[in-house]
């Protein structure tokens, strides 16, 4: 009875581990971030994106809404420069399920594993998203922080921009203010 209770408890956290967003960042433990006060986006990086220019800007602009909200300025005479790259793999999912109840040689009722039979398989694909934020040194160009967020893509269009948001707003959490 007691499993029947934590079904609903089971089912969310397989649903929110499914839907987050795994992250890694890293940075030069010799730059002092208090200095920094402006940024500006890299043009140059966000040119070579191979992503569409609408999901360009929805990036631009949750980067753009997580930065004011550290209390950062964007400026065209920045002291950070913010370059972003993404990528994207399909990844085949294969899950097989088996009966395995009935009548057996040591076991009258219960699971049997010599009865298992052929069972079902379901076979999915979803695309699975990285998106690297690099913060730089306006002067000279110099990597000072980096964010990396892995994570699976939405094909709803109504979802896009949530999906976009928390891919940025996990990958700048641990941005210095």
């Amino acid at each position: 009875m007691k499993l029947f209770k934590l079904l609903p408890v089971l089912f969310l956290f397989v649903l929110t581990a499914c839907s987050s967003v795994q992250v890694q960042t890293d940075f030069d433990k010799n730059v002092n971030f208090q200095q920094y006060k402006t940024y500006a986006f890299m043009k140059s990086g966000v040119d070579k994106m191979q992503i569409s220019d609408l999901d360009k800007k929805r990036i631009l602009k949750a980067i753009d809404e997580e930065m004011t909200a550290k209390g950062f300025t964007k400026s065209d005479n920045p002291d950070m420069l913010i370059n972003i790259f993404t990528d994207a793999k399909q990844v085949v999912n294969v899950n097989t399920f088996y009966g395995g109840w009935g009548y057996g040689f040591y076991r009258p009722w219960g699971w049997n594993p010599w009865m298992m039979g052929p069972g079902y398989q379901s076979v999915s694909t979803s695309t699975q998203g990285v998106l690297y934020v690099d913060v730089l040194k306006a002067a000279n160009k110099e990597l000072i922080w980096q964010g990396k967020g892995t994570g699976y893509l939405t094909q709803k269009q109504t979802k896009k921009e949530e999906r976009i948001k928390e891919f940025v707003t996990k990958v700048l959490e641990t941005f210095p203010k």
